[in-house]
């Protein structure tokens, strides 16, 4: 007789007697219907942007005295910033993106509002990274509680003495992660996100990043089916080499006023053809409208100052080409 039958009389419940019902979906199961779990996850760099994290920033910010010792590049004005997170989130939800906005608390680290390092949601849920600075170390408990009430399982926490930055990791097709293995992510961080995404079938590509390079995502950035920016002065030739492979056309920017200071290239595809882009950056917007790149801007130029722009500040939670895609809440906000 099956025990785990709701009618096996003779047990309580607990045991499979009556009034048990056994779980019947797999967890991708689950998290497509987007009722136990929120739908999440994605397989492009480029599908259709449905649902995003943002952090508000918190009061620590405002009492940055030493912007190098916290690694920005200047001051900000707290008031201002957090204006600007509200016109990013404004920008995102004109376009169908659903926002979910995390509120660290008011001593959390500083840059914790660039979360698309601390995490990267795979096809099953996220990969909680593990920050490479001390002045980070921490931010990622906030990532896990704001990931948690956004309704995203937490596949996999980076541990140990291995550092992992989610602005690293880039779909480069739907069954490749490219990771850029350096000053951030380094090979113990890329051997756990291997491990996580192998058990989902998903290949993980390291390639090594180029000195002054940040994050991988400061040197490539898809913008539609095999097509992406490459910002020349981290393009490296294993980068350069991955990309060959896969028939990717890139529109190469030199490293110009706009893409060092401003940050231009540092934005976030909404979908194919279609970018948020940092604004003050006429060079750089015209030059993608020339290839066909439709363009918006928002103004994150307190950021920048922050030493990060909209790439960094967004952490993405879903993509999906689906004209319908299911999410457990509408929009909300996930306290952290």
């Amino acid at each position: 007789m099956d025990t785990a039958s709701p009618t096996w009389p003779g047990r309580p419940s607990t045991l499979g007697g009556p009034g048990w019902t056994p779980r019947p979906d797999s967890h991708a199961a689950e998290l497509a219907a987007g009722r136990t779990w929120a739908s999440c996850g994605y397989r492009s760099e480029t599908d259709p942007l449905r649902s995003v994290l943002l952090a508000r920033p918190p009061d620590s910010l405002g009492a940055v005295t030493d912007p190098r010792a916290q690694l920005m590049t200047d001051r900000v004005d707290l008031g201002a910033l957090r204006a600007q997170t509200d016109a990013v989130a404004e920008a995102f939800r004109a376009q169908g993106v659903t926002v979910h906005v995390a509120h660290p608390p008011p001593d959390a680290p500083p840059n914790v509002i660039f979360l698309r390092d601390l995490f990267l949601v795979t096809p099953e849920g996220a990969v909680l990274g593990r920050t490479a600075s001390a002045q980070r170390a921490g931010e990622e408990r906030h990532a896990a509680l704001a990931l948690a009430r956004a309704g995203i399982p937490i596949l996999h926490t980076v541990r140990g003495t291995a550092s992992f930055e989610g602005a690293d990791a880039l779909w480069i097709d739907s069954e490749t992660v490219l990771v850029g293995a350096g000053f951030r992510t380094d090979g113990a961080g890329v051997a756990a996100l291997r491990q996580v995404l192998g058990e989902q079938g998903v290949k993980v590509l390291a390639i090594p990043l180029g000195p002054g390079v940040q994050h991988l995502l400061g040197s490539f950035v898809p913008v539609g089916p095999r097509q992406a920016i490459l910002n020349s002065a981290g393009a490296t030739e294993e980068l350069r080499a991955a990309v060959r492979a896969r028939d990717y056309e890139l529109i190469e920017f030199e490293p110009d006023d706009e893409v060092v200071r401003s940050r231009s290239l540092n934005l976030v595809t909404l979908a194919p053809g279609r970018v948020l882009m940092p604004d003050g950056c006429p060079r750089t917007r015209r030059r993608l409208e020339a290839a066909g790149i439709e363009t918006l801007v928002v103004d994150v130029s307190e950021y920048v100052r922050a030493a990060g722009a909209l790439g960094c500040l967004t952490g993405v939670l879903h993509r999906s080409a689906d004209a319908e895609s299911p999410s457990l809440t509408c929009e909300g906000t996930a306290g952290a």
